[in-house]
């Protein structure tokens, strides 16, 4: 049955890819899973490259926004810019990452690491917080395989 054919009440499933270890990196494919599992359907978050530090441990206090172009270049500009997302986010209510990720974990979104990106950084599952799982690429496929949204934010 292809996407076009389900009935709006058929669970679906969807992928979501996090490559950046950045706070603006982090909420995109967030808040698409969160949403997705809060329509009935399932998602997993697949975190690869600098994304993957988003699920290590101790990491997401040090998460930064960078501004694009010469602006990132200006020494500080990045903690000046993540000082002024950070209270931008608080003023519109929305919850910091942590607390985000804690939801999604808890609301049912599967979050897995990639494995080919543990091996090169060189970490474990040990690296990362509880409950996250590990995928190599050809079982990430067999996954998207079967979903008709596989979005890399």
């Amino acid at each position: 049955m292809t996407a076009a054919t389900t009935t709006p009440t058929e669970k679906k499933k969807y992928t979501f890819i996090c490559s950046r270890g950045t706070l603006d990196g982090a909420y995109p494919s967030l808040v698409l899973a969160l949403n997705a599992v809060r329509l009935g359907h399932e998602a997993t978050l697949f975190y690869t490259f600098m994304g993957i530090n988003i699920i290590k441990k101790g990491y997401l206090e040090k998460l930064k926004f960078h501004p694009p172009g010469f602006m990132g270049a200006i020494p500080g500009m990045s903690n000046l810019a993540t000082s002024m997302m950070k209270k931008q986010i608080e003023e519109a209510n929305i919850p910091d990452v942590a607390d985000l990720l804690e939801m999604a974990m808890i609301e049912g979104v599967k979050v897995v690491a990639c494995h080919m990106t543990l091996d090169m950084m060189k970490m474990t599952k040990d690296d990362l917080i509880e409950d996250v799982g590990v995928m190599n690429a050809a079982d990430y496929l067999k996954l998207a395989e079967e979903c008709p949204i596989n979005m890399f934010t």
